[in-house]
């Protein structure tokens, strides 16, 4: 009765979902793009291509990212196989291009509807399909296993609150998790609830992000950039979400460390000018970084450090880009990872660990429970509790020299030391891929 239920909610909030898509191009045009693929129609492979597919799944750029050491490892251990990537976001997909090129096929997933499900199976014939952390959809699930389609929950975390909300479906939960071929699990507490819902097979192979890494060329010009801003204090806010921004700018009109420099780095780039409408209200000089260094220039920039020096008047630098967030960790001497100080969940604060950036986290990490708690017995994060908490612990570590970087350090060995993930990942898969 629920699945009837599931399916016929569907097809009424199909045209509403058409719609959002529409409204949402307003501020991101990719929005508007490949609507037929959200209900299937792909244009696939040929039919004489019969190479096996892996069909790796990452909703938006976080899960991208992250699936990026695991693609690169599938490719180099079955070089004969194709890979699709699907996504979800415009964002999540022009990432996936930025990474890989025309090194994999690409698709968005399409809506959870059977038909629309069908269709996409039918026309790429995938030989595995992985879906990253916590994309469970019972229709995918569904047609997948009719299909003899191996899907595998890959990265996968399940949070105590996600957990709650999930029992509270009972046995149509433990049939839905029940589908999966194999479960990989983060940690063993999300392993320990996974299996409470229903999934067979979960084994604990750690988290896959420790295994990302900033390129060489990311960090020189975060570098380049550093040393064009000088010797002033600099703090970036990264993957600030709505509402969010507000509250660090309070927490920088606190924090009284004269000449401080704030990097703030929105989530979502369609909310990229509404955010610097946000601090030139707030009555502080901003700078967009594709102003200060165009695209043009970086190339020789992070090289040779021909960056324009950044004007001691500006007060915040707006990080208006796509795939640079490791640059702006690595021109920073503080971070603080967003999502947090709002009941969001929180996001990935491990890329700033493995560049060897303290990193100050709110209260609300939900979606990263294990890994924030984790890196705080590591002495590599500080948990803050409010924007005025968030100003303190900032002005602590920036008059601490030393702490801050006793705090570098141990996020760095913090970082190092869970890598592993997509080696084992990847062993479990070869086991599963037919030859």
């Amino acid at each position: 009765m629920l699945r009837a239920i599931y399916n016929a909610l569907w097809w009424l909030i199909a045209p509403a979902a058409v719609l959002r898509l529409l409204i949402r191009s307003r501020k991101e045009r990719g929005y508007r793009q490949h609507i037929g693929e959200r209900f299937g129609y792909s244009r696939g492979r040929l039919p004489e291509d019969n190479a096996p597919l892996i069909w790796v799944h990452a909703v938006s750029v976080g899960e991208t990212r992250a699936a990026q050491p695991l693609i690169e490892a599938l490719m180099k251990a079955r070089p004969d196989a194709r890979i699709l990537l699907t996504h979800m976001t415009p964002s999540g997909r022009a990432t996936g291009e930025q990474i890989f090129g025309d090194r994999v096929l690409r698709s968005y997933l399409p809506y959870d509807m059977p038909h629309a499900v069908r269709r996409f199976l039918r026309a790429w014939r995938p030989s595995l399909g992985l879906v990253m952390e916590t994309e469970v959809w019972p229709t995918l699930i569904d047609e997948c296993r009719r299909a003899d389609v191996p899907l595998i929950l890959t990265n996968a975390r399940m949070s105590a609150r996600s957990y709650k909300r999930a029992a509270k479906f009972g046995g149509a939960t433990k049939d839905v998790f029940g589908g999966f071929a194999r479960v990989l699990a983060q940690s063993p507490s999300d392993a320990e609830r996974l299996t409470a819902l229903g999934a067979r097979n979960v084994a604990v192979l750690g988290n896959l992000k420790f295994d990302m890494s900033t390129p060489p060329e990311l960090a020189a010009r975060g570098h380049a950039w550093r040393a064009a801003i000088g010797t002033r204090p600099v703090w970036v806010a990264a993957s600030t979400r709505e509402g969010e921004e507000e509250l660090v700018l309070q927490a920088f009109a606190a924090l009284g460390v004269e000449d401080a420099l704030l990097i703030l780095v929105p989530r979502h780039p369609q909310r990229f000018n509404e955010v610097a409408g946000l601090v030139e209200k707030a009555g502080l000089r901003l700078v967009r970084r594709s102003a200060w260094a165009p695209d043009a220039k970086v190339a020789s920039a992070a090289a040779s450090g021909g960056v324009p020096a950044l004007s001691a008047e500006v007060n915040v630098l707006l990080g208006d880009s796509m795939g640079e967030l490791g640059a702006y960790y690595a021109a920073s001497d503080l971070s603080f990872i967003g999502g947090s100080l709002l009941p969001l969940g929180g996001q990935n604060l491990i890329e700033a660990c493995a560049v060897g950036v303290p990193v100050l986290i709110g209260p609300h990490v939900f979606n990263f429970t294990q890994a924030t708690a984790d890196a705080v017995a590591a002495g590599a994060a500080v948990q803050v509790q409010d924007p005025a908490d968030l100003a303190r612990a900032l002005r602590e570590l920036f008059n601490d020299k030393a702490r801050r970087l006793a705090m570098g350090g141990a996020a760095s060995a913090f970082a190092a030391r869970h890598r592993g993930a997509t080696a084992r990942t990847v062993d479990v898969l070869m086991a599963v891929l037919p030859e």
